[in-house]
């Protein structure tokens, strides 16, 4: 599903982003990748959605080798790879539902088919009753549900979450990891990006370990151990 090898990134040319990192993250897999900032953590999923190129090595989602991606390419990557972000990134203006059909209406997917995915992808992250309302009236947990809903609508083989639960309480962040497995349980592979040990400890999956750039560390079933 993702393949990377030797992949290195550089914003100064003496110190490297990332420093030769190879990885195979297998279909289904619910992998972390965890350290403290600075490590490379945001720059590998950058990397991955086509934002950052990288200096060298090569990078492959599913059948696309994305280092050889023109930029009119990589949109339809993107529809590949659903992303959930700290900060949710939903639009004020608009309600739930209207921040979900937006990311469709910019795909020119028909008014039909908005009508139906939009409340199918609310029912899954079990926000169905409060699609009509604004970001700024649900709490922070149910924004989170809301981008994780827009993150759905094309059926990604991958999703992608950097530190999803930075911006939430003990509580909400828990229920935010249990949706995330709950997708993960449907088939789609889930790439968890976080410092956050606690989560890492209790979800017993496979954790991969940065620092400075390399990966010190890849365990199934692991533990986020802080050097």
């Amino acid at each position: 599903m993702i393949k990377i090898f030797d992949i290195s990134k550089y914003y100064n040319p003496k110190f490297p982003v990332l420093d030769n990192v190879s990885l195979h993250i297998r279909p289904g897999e619910f992998v972390s990748i965890v350290g403290q900032s600075g490590t490379g953590k945001t720059t590998l999923v950058k990397i991955l959605t086509g934002e950052e190129r990288v200096d060298s090595g090569k990078v492959i989602v599913g059948e696309w080798d994305i280092t050889k991606l023109s930029r009119n390419q990589i949109p339809y990557l993107r529809r590949q790879i659903g992303v959930i972000f700290q900060d949710f990134k939903l639009l004020p203006k608009k309600t739930l539902s209207e921040n979900i059909a937006f990311a469709l209406q910019v795909c020119s997917q028909s008014p039909a088919k908005i009508k139906k995915i939009v409340p199918s992808v609310l029912s899954i992250v079990g926000l169905e009753d409060k699609g009509h309302r604004y970001p700024n009236e649900v709490s922070g947990g149910e924004q989170q549900r809301a981008a994780i809903a827009r993150s759905l609508v094309h059926q990604p083989k991958i999703l992608l979450a950097d530190e999803p639960t930075g911006n939430l309480d003990s509580i909400n962040a828990n229920e935010i990891i249990e949706l995330l497995q709950k997708i993960n349980n449907f088939g789609t592979t889930v790439v968890l990006v976080t410092h956050n040990r606690e989560i890492v400890n209790r979800l017993r999956k496979r954790v991969i370990t940065m620092d400075e750039g390399r990966i010190i560390s890849d365990q199934e079933q692991g533990k986020y151990i802080i050097r």
